[in-house]
């Protein structure tokens, strides 16, 4: 599905990521782990096509078949609405919308006509265990809420692959564990392939497989 060979990124001289390859299948959940500054959400950045990487002719990007480095941006933009979700360790909501709202706001942006988004959403809802909260503006939802509404957002358009950069970093320990088992349901029930960075062991090992990241570098 993804696969990228001999990908760097420098700042200011310094390499952040430093010839990196990686293959993600279709249904794959892989963890990344690594200290901090260790280019975790740079390398994450870059697989989600909103970061760019150093071009050289050792370089590629790959995404089903698909030459990335001859997208335009405004191609780039499409393929990441229609195939790639995001969930951050902050929400991201808009607080002047509802749940519901903000759940559906990438499919407004969706041109194709061969998904149907209420089935989805309706879906999504009972599988999070969001349907009380819905229609309650998002500013008064708990973090807890606000993360799950975060994943349906994610999660609206049926994209191929979900990238979480510490999703529950700022969660308590309650609210933390059920982000983790709903990563799993996610993966197993939808197939829905997960790239998850974060710092909490137990979360990474719930992963098909775990890479450590360190200056750069995979170790």
């Amino acid at each position: 599905m993804i696969q990228i060979k001999n990908i760097s990124k420098t700042y200011d001289n310094v390499k952040v990521i430093d010839n990196i390859n990686l293959k993600i299948n279709e249904g794959d959940y892989l963890s990344i782990i690594g200290s901090s500054g260790a280019g975790k959400t740079t390398l994450i950045n870059i697989l989600g096509t909103i970061e760019n990487y150093d071009r050289n002719k050792d370089s590629s990007f790959f995404f089903f078949d698909e030459d990335l480095s001859k997208h335009s941006d405004n191609d780039l933009a499409k393929l990441r609405n229609s195939h790639i979700g995001f969930i951050f360790q902050s929400h991201e909501l808009l607080p002047e919308l509802t749940a519901k709202e903000n759940i559906l706001l990438p499919s407004l942006l969706y041109d194709s006509l061969n998904i149907n988004h209420k089935n989805i959403f309706d879906d999504l809802i009972d599988l999070l265990d969001i349907k009380k909260i819905i229609h309650k503006n998002s500013t008064t939802l708990s973090g807890g809420e606000k993360q799950r509404v975060a994943v349906a957002r994610a999660l609206i358009n049926k994209p191929k692959i979900i990238l979480a950069d510490e999703p529950t970093g700022n969660l308590d320990s309650k609210n933390s564990k059920i982000i983790q088992n709903l990563f799993k349901k996610i993966n197993q029930e939808i197939g829905t392939a997960i790239v998850l960075v974060t710092h909490d062991k137990k979360f990474a090992k719930q992963a098909n497989k775990q890479l450590i990241l360190e200056d750069g570098k995979w170790v």
